[in-house]
């Protein structure tokens, strides 16, 4: 494949994301709120990560509902916005105030993510949610499937897709700066929260300000325990997706956009071992991925809990150097910060390391070459690439008539989240490898997987 061909490839991809019209369904997108008309919003969660999101939305219009099953979350934010609609179960935000907002934050533990996005997209309302998209792969498809319906604008919170570097660098792999790759590298430091033990036995008193039926959400019910919320729920299958659904979304972000990872074809993992009530407190997910588009057949590896690529992938510490030979890193504690958490995509012809969770590091991004694989920085090679306005100001101004925003559900959050939440599979078997047939997401020599898949809702939740 030429580089014309590769670029061209890549902003059909961005173009695809970006266009007025979902091609693969024929449906337009809902009307746009005008230029001038103030864009009103709901936000489902609005403390942790939903602080920033809701303050992001009211940066981008008017806050004029908030839902929260913690009443400290949900007086804070009343305090901000003191005229929106108060909730504890976004269920009754929607039957009770869908009449009074164009758009919806999703920013809860991940078991809810799909419920409540789906009555979004249901009632034709503009969507964010954080990542990963969902709890499970089957919604991930399906919430993908009703923004295509529903013709309205959605965005996933993988911020790091709105940064030029992240796209450059993505630009660069298709223009075959390593050659034809080989293998992808993914490590993170998480899991930072408790994961690897059993439930708790003690069944403390329910805090005032905890609505726990409304955290529980569509989950089976369980006592109420501090293990659970705040931030632990990461850890529990019941309600999070451990360490891979929490960062893969960022540090995967950028060798997806830049090799079209879709549809694994195998996944299996090494793990410490786990009760299938946490995640295991580390694992290595292997995925095998088949040729697509011009792309070689490559392996991809994850990392977590402490666990890392081998070292010998990496340069030595004294050979971090930019294009005119100077010496980026020079001491042991940055350089382990450096390998703390990202990326490393292997080519025929070099590697390409991208530090930190978002693939935004320009500093320190670029090619490894040569036998005593010496950093190159800043590489001047140019490529074509979308730029953003800022990640929730594109999905703002895609409300408004503007293009659509990368990480929209069908064309990229929905197979991103597909893509991550297949190793979840693999850590569920605990060795075993899943065979995946991913048009029609099965487990095809696994069936003990399959509510990983597609789990069953509780207490009148569903999508």
């Amino acid at each position: 494949m030429t580089k014309r061909q590769q670029r061209r490839d890549f902003m059909k991809l961005t173009a695809a994301a970006s266009t007025g019209f979902f091609a693969a369904s024929g449906g337009e997108l809902k009307a746009s709120t005008s230029a001038n008309e103030v864009i009103r919003w709901a936000c489902v969660g609005v403390g942790g990560k939903g602080t920033s999101d809701s303050n992001d939305a009211a940066r981008h219009g008017e806050i004029v509902a908030i839902c929260d099953i913690d009443d400290g979350n949900l007086n804070k934010a009343a305090d901000k916005w003191p005229k929106a609609k108060k909730f504890h179960d976004y269920r009754k935000m929607f039957e009770e105030a869908a009449d009074s907002f164009d758009g919806v934050t999703v920013s809860t533990p991940d078991h809810n993510h799909a419920p409540a996005a789906a009555l979004a997209l249901k009632a034709k309302k503009h969507t964010f949610t954080q990542k990963p998209l969902t709890h499970t792969i089957q919604e991930a498809r399906h919430l993908g499937e009703l923004a295509k319906e529903a013709g309205v604008q959605t965005q996933m919170g993988n911020q790091g897709t709105a940064s030029s570097n992240l796209r450059r660098s993505a630009a660069l792999l298709r223009a075959g700066v390593v050659g034809a790759v080989k293998e992808v590298h993914v490590w993170t430091n998480r899991p930072v929260w408790p994961q690897g033990g059993g439930r708790p036995t003690d069944t403390p008193a329910i805090p005032e300000h905890i609505h726990w039926p409304e955290f529980l959400g569509p989950a089976k019910h369980r006592p109420y325990h501090p293990s659970y919320t705040p931030f632990k729920w990461r850890g529990w299958w019941d309600f999070g997706t451990g360490a891979l659904g929490d960062m893969a979304c960022h540090t995967l972000n950028m060798p997806f956009m830049g090799l079209d990872l879709f549809d694994p074809t195998s996944v299996v993992a090494e793990t410490s071992g786990h009760n299938k009530e946490t995640y295991p407190a580390k694992c290595k997910i292997t995925f095998e991925f088949p040729a697509y588009k011009g792309r070689e057949a490559l392996t991809m590896y994850w990392y977590d809990g402490g666990e890392k690529p081998d070292r010998s992938l990496f340069p030595k510490r004294s050979q971090f150097k930019d294009k005119n030979g100077k010496e980026i890193v020079a001491d042991t504690k940055a350089y382990a910060r450096l390998l703390n958490t990202g990326s490393l995509v292997v080519g025929d012809k070099g590697s390409f390391f991208s530090p930190g969770d978002y693939g935004q590091d320009a500093r320190h991004t670029g090619v490894l070459r040569g036998d005593d694989f010496t950093l190159i920085g800043d590489i001047d090679q140019e490529v074509e690439f979308p730029e953003s306005p800022g990640h929730f100001t594109e999905l703002a101004n895609a409300i408004k008539g503007g293009p659509a925003p990368i990480s929209n559900f069908p064309n990229y959050a929905g197979p991103l989240t597909e893509t991550i939440l297949l190793g979840n599979l693999a850590v569920y078997a605990d060795g075993k490898k899943i065979e995946w047939d991913a048009k029609n997401m099965v487990p095809t020599n696994a069936p003990e997987v399959a509510h990983i898949v597609r789990k069953e809702y509780h207490n009148g939740y569903n999508i």
